[in-house]
């Protein structure tokens, strides 16, 4: 999953990042309203963490904007401020958050808020998207992808689920590092026990359904002591 944090105080930026990253989330930083709006347009996130008081452009304009923007995935929105009143709970859920969070926080209850909305959107059917980049189209809604080489027809790619998870992850986000236990995050959740070198005999059977050459591949990228990475010859992009 994909987290945005919105936040003008690097240090409280730092901590939700890293909070969050050690629980398998994928994480950017912005520290004011106007890059937030421009990260969320070009590559809208699963959940943003908004901090209220952000300068030139508050976090309750921020809220109310994207809301307004049409976007093919409407973000989760946590609202993160230092005060505690009743009525600014009540604005920031009234311009489109979903929930509300007062500093000093928990990281421990903050994770749990991030995976509480998160959840949400498992109940409520997940994504219905569809992911591009140079060489493949991932149907989220259909449940179907295609390889199209360079001027080669398009054909439709034999998947298991979780192989075709795997792809709309990596077609999603191009050349986003993604270490084992974010990918076991993101396949399996909470419900995993085991060896975390399962991830790479799902990337080797992946790399031979999708790859020219499974032996030297050109999309699916090794970083050793990390991980994995997607590389295609354009970034993805949402319709």
């Amino acid at each position: 999953m994909d987290i945005l944090i919105v936040e003008d105080e690097p240090d409280i930026a730092e901590l939700i990042e890293q909070s969050l990253e050690e629980e398998g989330f994928c994480c950017r930083i912005c520290h004011d309203g106007f890059s937030a709006l421009e990260a969320v347009r070009t590559s809208p996130p699963d959940l943003i963490v908004l901090d209220l008081r952000l300068p030139g452009l508050d976090g309750l304009e921020v809220c109310a904007r994207i809301r307004q923007q049409h976007i093919p995935k409407d973000p989760y929105i946590l609202m993160l401020t230092a005060r505690g009143e009743e009525i600014d709970r009540i604005i920031g859920l009234s311009t489109g958050a979903d929930d509300y969070f007062v500093k000093p926080f928990s990281p421990r209850e903050l994770i749990a808020r991030v995976r509480a909305l998160l959840r949400r959107s498992l109940r409520h059917g997940g994504e219905s998207q569809v992911y591009r980049s140079a060489s493949f189209t991932v149907d989220v809604d259909r449940h179907v992808a295609h390889r199209h080489y360079h001027h080669e027809p398009a054909s439709v790619l034999d998947l298991t689920h979780l192989e075709f998870k795997l792809l709309t992850l990596f077609v999603k986000h191009p050349r986003r590092v993604c270490d084992r236990a974010q990918l076991i995050e993101y396949l399996w959740g909470d419900n995993f026990f085991g060896n975390e070198r399962v991830i790479d005999t799902h990337i080797a059977r992946l790399r031979k359904k999708i790859e020219p050459d499974p032996r030297q591949p050109r999309f699916i990228k090794t970083v050793v002591g990390v991980g994995y990475k997607f590389e295609d010859d354009t970034p993805s992009s949402l319709n």
